[in-house]
Order: structure tokens, then sequence, then C-alpha cells
């Protein structure tokens, strides 16, 4: 189980494969984790692991994974970007290309904003995004689904700092894609291609706006997950998009 340290932070991750590093991050909200991508539509680790070096981490304190830390009230999005980017410093990874799921979507901009002279592409599969018409969805699955349990493992942790902590990740960021706002996905240069979902986490309509405003924007077929065919052929267009965007 490859562990590393990053002052008070335990990152686990796992990778395979040789080439140009593919970080990837797996979709689950707040409970995201290696072992999840088990359970997606196709694991990074398999496909893409024939022609790159593919290095997916847990998440920061999901339940079910290896990796823990402080719960950055303050910094909610950035310290996910924090680790992320730590565990590619002590790999020795500087420019790398990134692929995530569901919340992996906003991760990926958070990371584009961070570090844009190191991230050459993202894929957005299925990326989470702000709906009006759900407007407290997050908070509500993460306060059932995710909270009790990091509750349980760090009693220090209480509800009143939960509360505060998905306010300022989801509620004050209650617009688009929760990282990032309009202007600066219409002047990102990074290409990035993204396959949508429709379903309220997943909203096909804030997935498209993001493709529409981004100047250097590929779109998967729709729907994609629908049978292993087309399953196949997103896999192909996902293949063919980081080939021509992976430096050599």
């Amino acid at each position: 189980m490859p562990l590393i340290q990053n002052g008070p932070i335990t990152i686990h991750y796992e990778e395979a494969g040789e080439g140009f590093p593919l970080l990837v991050l797996p979709g689950g909200g707040l409970n995201s984790t290696i072992k999840g991508l088990a359970d997606h539509a196709f694991n990074p680790l398999e496909a893409f692991s024939d022609a790159y070096r593919v290095i997916a981490l847990d998440i920061r304190n999901a339940n079910g994974g290896q990796s823990e830390g402080p719960l950055d009230i303050g910094r909610t999005w950035d310290a996910f970007t924090d680790d992320q980017l730590a565990l590619l410093d002590q790999l020795g990874i500087d420019e790398f290309m990134v692929l995530g799921f569901c919340i992996g979507g906003p991760m990926i901009w958070n990371l584009i904003k961070r570090a844009v002279d190191r991230v050459v592409a993202g894929v957005l599969v299925h990326p989470s995004g702000f709906i009006s018409s759900h407007p407290n969805m997050f908070v509500d699955l993460n306060t059932k689904g995710w909270a009790p349990g990091l509750m349980e493992r760090h009693p220090e942790i209480t509800k009143v700092m939960i509360a505060e902590y998905l306010e300022n990740m989801y509620t004050k960021r209650a617009d688009f894609v929760f990282t990032v706002d309009r202007d600066f996905v219409r002047n990102c240069q990074t290409p990035v291609l993204i396959l949508p979902d429709d379903i309220p986490p997943h909203p096909y309509l804030t997935a498209m706006e993001t493709a529409l405003l981004a100047p250097n924007a590929q779109v998967s077929l729709y729907p994609w997950k629908e049978n292993d065919r087309k399953i196949a052929l997103a896999l192909n267009h996902i293949r063919g998009f980081m080939a021509v965007n992976s430096p050599g």
C-alpha cells in the first residue's frame, strides 16, 4: 500500500504503467477512493496503463480510504489540490495530464487554476456541478453519507465543524463548478475533454456550458454509459485526446 507523508497528511496512492503521467481523481464525492474505481464505467488504472504512467489517490478523509489529514475548513477545495500536487512532487512529476470522475471535475478546474503550467490536458468524466433545482444536494448527501463515518474516526470533529466545512465547499460556491467562475473557463487555454452525464449530481447543462465556454474543449458522445460499445467509443475518444495532447 504506497503511502506518502506531507506534514500531518497521509496520502494513499496507486500507480500502474509507464509513460507520460496521468493523474486520476476517483469519483464518489467526499468518499472518493481508488477502490471505488472498480464501480466506475471504466478503471483508468487498467484502461490506460499500457501507454501512460497512471497514478490515482484516495481523497483526504474519505470513508473506506487510506488518505487522512486535517479537516481544512477554510481551504476546502484547495486542500485537495495541495494533496494532489504534493503527491506529484514527491513522485518527481512536473507536467501531467489529469482525468477525474464526478468531484474530480471541479478538482481539475482547481488544478488548472493553481498549476496551469503543469496540467497539459484534462478529461472530466461526468463532472459535478451546481444545479439550481437541487441547491442543497451536495451538503445533504455528504452530511448523511460522509460526515458520520468521519466523526466516528475523529471524535474531535463536530457537527458544527462539518456544517461550516460543507458550507464553505458548496453553499458559498453555489454557482457553476464550485472552484472557478465562467470567466476563468472562458479564458482557459488548457485542452479539456468532457464526458457529460445527466443526473442531479452530474448536471448535463453545467457540463455542456463548460464545454461551450472553454476555447479548447471537446465533448464525447452522449449518452456514453448506456452499453459496452458506447463506453468503448468514449474510451477511444479519450485515448485519441490524450495522445494528441501528451508531450512526445
